[in-house]
C-alpha cells in the first residue's frame, strides 16, 4: 500500500503541536534515544560521527540532525512532511546542515552517499520495511551503519486501543502484526523479531547489535500512557538495530 500520502499529511496536521509538546525534551540534549529519552552515552549505539556523511531518515524537527552536525558530522535530514521540515529549519543552529523532502521507501539519493544512516522512529516506524531497508542499505557504503530505534512488537501486542494505553494483557495477534492504522488515514508498521531479521539480512545488511533499552524505574514514557507506569522497565518497549553494510 501507498502510505505515503496519508503520513505526509497526518505530519502536516500534527507537527506544530508534536514540536510543542516534544522539542523541550527531546530538543534540550543531544543523542536521546525513544520514548523514555535515554542518552546514547549509556546505550552505544551511534559511536563517533566526527567527519561521517550521516542521513537521518525522517528527521522531523531535527534535533537529532543539528546535534550530531555540531559534532562534526556531515548530516543530511529527510522527510516526508514540509510542516517538519520547516521546523527542522527554524531550530537549526549555526551548524547548517541540508534538508531534503523525501520518503524512505523511495530515497532520493545515489548509492554509497552515507556512512551511516539512522532513524529514532522516523522513517522505519512510518515506510514499509521491506521497501524502505533496502533503500537504507542502497545509500550506504560499504562498512556504513544502519542504525535505528522502533517500538518492540510487545509494545504494540499490548496496546489496548479502547483505553488508548499500553497494559499487561495481549491485545492482538503477534503473528498479525505488520500495517497498524494511526489517525486521519495514517499508517505506520511492525514487525515480528524474525521479520526484521529476514528484511535486515535480505537487503545484504549484517546485524552487530539488538540492544533493548531499559529505562530506569520511575523514567516517564514521553509518549504513550502505559499501566503499569513501569511497563518500559519491566518489559522491552524499543527495539535498538545496529547493522552495517559488509
Amino acid at each position: 500500500m501507498d502510505s505515503i500520502p496519508g503520513n505526509r499529511q497526518l505530519w502536516n496536521q500534527i507537527s506544530s503541536a508534536y514540536q510543542h509538546r516534544h522539542d523541550p525534551q527531546i530538543g534540550a540534549a543531544p543523542r536521546l534515544w525513544g520514548m523514555y529519552s535515554i542518552p546514547d552515552a549509556h546505550l552505544h549505539a551511534l559511536g563517533d560521527v566526527t567527519g561521517k556523511r550521516v542521513l537521518e531518515l525522517g528527521c522531523g524537527a531535527g534535533q537529532w540532525s543539528r546535534a550530531l552536525a555540531a559534532e562534526g558530522a556531515t548530516v543530511v535530514g529527510v522527510d516526508l512532511s514540509e510542516a517538519q521540515l520547516a521546523a527542522a529549519s527554524r531550530a537549526m543552529g549555526t551548524a547548517r546542515y541540508p534538508l531534503v523532502q523525501g520518503a524512505a521507501e523511495q530515497l532520493p539519493f545515489a548509492a554509497d552517499s552515507f556512512d551511516l544512516v539512522f532513524c529514532d522512529f522516523g522513517g522505519l516506524s512510518w515506510a514499509p520495511p521491506h521497501l524502505a531497508v533496502p533503500q537504507a542499505a542502497r545509500v550506504l557504503v560499504r562498512g556504513g551503519r544502519l542504525v535505528f530505534n522502533v517500538a518492540s512488537p510487545w509494545f504494540e501486542v499490548c496496546y489496548d486501543e479502547a483505553a488508548g494505553r499500553v497494559t499487561t494483557t495481549l491485545q492482538r495477534d503477534y503473528f498479525g502484526l505488520d500495517t497498524i492504522a494511526e489517525d486521519d488515514g495514517a499508517t505506520s508498521y511492525q514487525l515480528t523479531y524474525g521479520d526484521w531479521v529476514k528484511v535486515l539480512r535480505g537487503a545484504g545488511l549484517v546485524i552487530d547489535d539488538l540492544i533493548e533499552p531499559r529505562p530506569e524505574p520511575g523514567t516517564p514514557n514521553g509518549y504513550n500512557e502505559t499501566d503499569p507506569p513501569d511497563w518500559g522497565h519491566r518489559w522491552p518497549a524499543e527495539l535498538l538495530w545496529v547493522t552495517h553494510k559488509p
